[in-house]
C-alpha cells in the first residue's frame, strides 16, 4: 500500500480488525520512511458494477460517490456513521447480488430513494428534491402530496 502523504510503497501495518458488522477489514498502517500513519478498509467486491449515466456514459460503479450523496442527504440527522456504513453496504451488496453487471444511474437512485424512505423522512426528500431535479415550491409541494397518499 502507498503511503498517501509521501508516496513510499513501504507501507507497514500495524493493526487489522473487522469492520462495518465484518463486511470490511481495517488496517492501520504506519510509513517508515516519513513516520506518518492512516487507515485503510478492504472491503469484498464481488462483481465488478458499470452504471450507465443518463447521457449514455459508461463509468465503473464508485462506492465512495454512492456514500456521499446519501451523507449529504442524512446530513445533520439523528444517523450515526456505522448505520451510514450500514446503508452504503446493503445498497452496493444489493447492486452486486441483484442487477446486473451494467446497472442504470436512475436504478441505483431509485434504489437509495426506497432506503431513505424507511430511514429517514426528511433524509428521502432531501435525496429526492436533487435525484428529480425540484426547481420550485410547487415541485416540493407536488412530491409530499404524493408521500401523504395524496
Amino acid at each position: 500500500m502507498r503511503c498517501p502523504f509521501c508516496g513510499s510503497d513501504d507501507t507497514q501495518v500495524k493493526d487489522s480488525r473487522p469492520a462495518e458488522d465484518n463486511a470490511a477489514i481495517r488496517r492501520r498502517r504506519s510509513c517508515p520512511a516519513c513516520g506518518s500513519r492512516f487507515t485503510t478498509f478492504e472491503r469484498v467486491q464481488l462483481r465488478e458494477i458499470t452504471v450507465l449515466k443518463t447521457d449514455g456514459r459508461r463509468v465503473p460503479f464508485d462506492r465512495e460517490k454512492l456514500a456521499r450523496s446519501i451523507r449529504v442527504a442524512l446530513r445533520k440527522r439523528p444517523i450515526d456513521e456505522d448505520r451510514i456504513e450500514r446503508i452504503v453496504n446493503g445498497i452496493q451488496r444489493k447492486l452486486e447480488t441483484e442487477a446486473e453487471t451494467e446497472v442504470t444511474s436512475r436504478q441505483i437512485g431509485e434504489i437509495v430513494l426506497q432506503t431513505l424512505k424507511e430511514v429517514d423522512q426528511v433524509a428521502y426528500v432531501r435525496f429526492a428534491s436533487v435525484y428529480q431535479n425540484f426547481g420550485e415550491a410547487r415541485d416540493f409541494r407536488e412530491f409530499l402530496g404524493k408521500m401523504d397518499g395524496g
